[in-house]
């Protein structure tokens, strides 16, 4: 069954570049690392149940929960990292910043609604596999497969085809100098939030529909495989998050099936030391150039 196990590594891997592409996004961009990432995940699957529950389709339900996150996300980098940035303060102090509002909102969520186990009704998404060939597939692990590299492409179609995709990469390369150049840093800024968090709430939507368990810390669990992901691929790219999350998917899954399940988790960061023995930039990362 090696094409069954290389069809699971694919959708495995697609699920934790789904996770990654707007994180890596984020930190190639407003360069750091935001730990309140994976509270936007978690906040999209919850947005998209609650959104359910109402009655409302699950085609309107997930655009929805991501443009909410996606608000969300840019209401809080305004809160509590835009003051630091003014203030021109070290990666350090928005590391810790993030770090302490990840916890609280964390708890906060929990308080709220509670730490069981929450799943979408019977019937939202059809969960029955059907036969592809030799290998077996759902409609939403093939949603799974196809909204990742579409999600990749249009970040990189905006990316590279748009002003604002430009003023991000000028920002992102010398954000004094995009300053200077008139360039309203601040609202980029929002707006690489707002994407970043929009991403985030597709993919937790997806994620808690393919798993069907929604709990508060679930971003949580996936942060751990993002920071992999984004550091495999070489920080701050996304055509990479993408290739080394089916990578790491691909590995785990072929260690499952072939070797031993134990070890389907070490293997993934196994991969990821190899590489950057070899290459520490990651695999599509540009070697940083130091200047005296």
């Amino acid at each position: 069954m090696l094409a069954q196990q290389i069809v699971n590594g694919l959708v495995a891997g697609a699920a934790y570049a789904l996770f990654a592409l707007g994180f890596t996004l984020m930190f190639g961009v407003l360069r750091l690392v935001n730990l309140t990432y994976g509270f936007y995940f978690s906040c999209g699957a919850y947005l998209a149940l609650f959104a359910v529950e109402a009655g409302a389709p699950l085609a309107l339900a997930l655009p929805a929960a991501a443009l909410a996150t996606g608000a969300i996300a840019a209401v809080l980098d305004f809160a509590l990292l835009a003051r630091l940035r003014a203030r021109e303060a070290p990666e350090l102090a928005s590391l810790m910043v993030t770090l302490g509002a990840t916890l609280f909102l964390y708890s906060g969520a929990t308080a709220l609604l509670g730490s069981d186990i929450r799943r979408f009704p019977p019937g939202v998404a059809d969960a029955a596999p059907f036969a592809l060939g030799p290998v077996s597939l759902t409609p939403i692990q093939i949603v799974i497969l196809a909204t990742a590299g579409a999600l990749a492409l249009g970040l990189v179609l905006v990316l590279r085809a748009t002003k604002t995709g430009l003023a991000m990469r000028a920002m992102a390369e010398n954000r004094q100098a995009a300053e200077l150049m008139g360039m309203d840093t601040g609202a980029i800024m929002r707006r690489t939030s707002f994407l970043c968090g929009a991403a985030a709430g597709v993919s937790g939507v997806l994620i808690g529909l393919e798993y069907n368990a929604i709990t508060p810390y679930m971003g949580e669990a996936m942060a751990l495989k993002g920071f992999a992901v984004i550091i495999l691929g070489g920080l701050g790219d996304v055509a990479g998050a993408l290739v080394a999350g089916l990578a790491i998917g691909l590995a785990e899954a072929l260690t499952a099936g072939y070797v031993s399940s134990l070890y389907k988790d070490a293997v993934g960061f196994l991969l990821l030391v190899l590489t950057l023995w070899a290459r520490p930039q990651g695999l599509f990362g540009r070697a940083a150039v130091r200047r005296a």
